[in-house]
């Protein structure tokens, strides 16, 4: 930021400790004199049920994400009241009510929409002051350290992804804006920039021609604006389930596994067989065994005709989970990683 021409004032910060925040908050205004923006980025995540979430992690998600957000915007509040164009601008998502959201992450879930509360509360309280609060969430997976970590990091993950400038285009669009009329949004990024006049959002893609992983939270996804994959789920080889199990099997090395380190079950419906249970253990054998395993990270639920196109890699776990073709209990960080077996594990002939 420096060498750009700008100014800054790097800060050790526990979200968590009051002191720590008024100081970062203090610091700031005597070296800028003053303070314009607060950006709440700052967040933990872990993306399972309520059986797999330990109180000392439940904790942890709300101490940062949610208490962090409403403590560090009562310690710059005071300050912003002096500015001419205040902005908080909280890193969450749209407020969406519905199950799928909430079912296999609720204590994230949570955590997360405790930061878009704020938003939904201090933007009335503060709009006599002139302060705007608004939300930003992005459409898409976007590829960070924390996505590279969720989903394995392979270059196919993040070719589905956008790059992070997208999120910074946007959150300076909204920042740029007259505070006293922009205020109470829960913004999506690509929208901002489409309504800023952007109408290239291919500059933002590490793969223009890759099918976008969307990101969770997200109202009515579609994708209109990139090009899909080349290949249908229509033209999937016909191969049977008995087939393709043997094809994964042999897939599952012990070095594979040991990237996952996982147990993972699976229930497949509506085959000619009835359900179809088998698991895999991705923590040290790469094994798979036709009975679901006593106890298991994740679980996979889904119809034989949605499971053939997720193996071979043409439908993604992602989509298939925020389109409910696919249902998901457990570890969601676990899920998006085992992905990258399935594609490793094509039934293309």
């Amino acid at each position: 930021m420096i060498a750009a021409g700008g100014k800054a004032l790097p800060c050790v910060v526990d979200v968590r400790d009051e002191a720590s925040v008024q100081k970062c908050v203090e610091d700031a205004v005597r070296e800028f004199g003053g303070l314009d923006i607060l950006i709440n980025n700052a967040s933990a995540i872990q993306l399972t049920g309520t059986l797999e979430t330990n109180m000392r992690r439940y904790d942890l998600m709300h101490s940062i994400n949610t208490r962090g957000t409403f403590l560090m915007s009562q310690k710059a509040i005071p300050y912003l009241k002096q500015a001419s164009n205040p902005h908080i601008l909280n890193m969450s998502p749209p407020l969406l009510m519905e199950t799928k959201w909430f079912a296999p992450h609720v204590a994230y879930t949570m955590a997360k929409y405790g930061m878009s509360m704020c938003v939904l509360g201090m933007h009335e309280e503060l709009r006599g002051d002139g302060i705007a609060v608004n939300a930003l969430w992005p459409r898409t997976l976007i590829w960070t350290a924390a996505a590279g970590m969720l989903t394995g990091g392979t270059d196919e993950q993040r070719n589905g992804s956008r790059k992070p400038a997208i999120i910074a285009d946007a959150a300076y669009a909204i920042l740029s804006r007259n505070s006293r009329e922009t205020t109470g949004n829960f913004f999506v990024d690509d929208e901002v920039l489409k309504s800023e006049g952007v109408t290239d959002l291919d500059q933002y893609a590490y793969d223009k021609d890759a099918e976008l992983t969307p990101d969770f939270f997200v109202p009515h996804v579609e994708y209109p604006d990139h090009k899909k994959r080349a290949k249908k789920v229509s033209n999937t080889p016909q191969i049977n389930l008995k087939d393709a199990l043997i094809n994964l099997q042999q897939n599952l090395t012990p070095d594979v596994a040991a990237k996952i380190g996982a147990v993972v079950n699976f229930t497949i419906t509506d085959t000619a067989e009835g359900t179809k249970k088998f698991s895999i253990d991705l923590k040290k054998t790469g094994k798979l065994t036709n009975a679901h395993a006593e106890k298991a990270d994740v679980t996979f639920t889904l119809k034989e005709k949605d499971f053939m196109p997720l193996l071979s890699g043409q439908l993604s776990a992602a989509k298939a989970y925020v389109s409910q073709q696919l249902k998901i209990s457990g570890d969601m960080g676990v899920a998006l990683r085992v992905e990258n077996i399935f594609k490793k594990s094509s039934v293309q002939k």
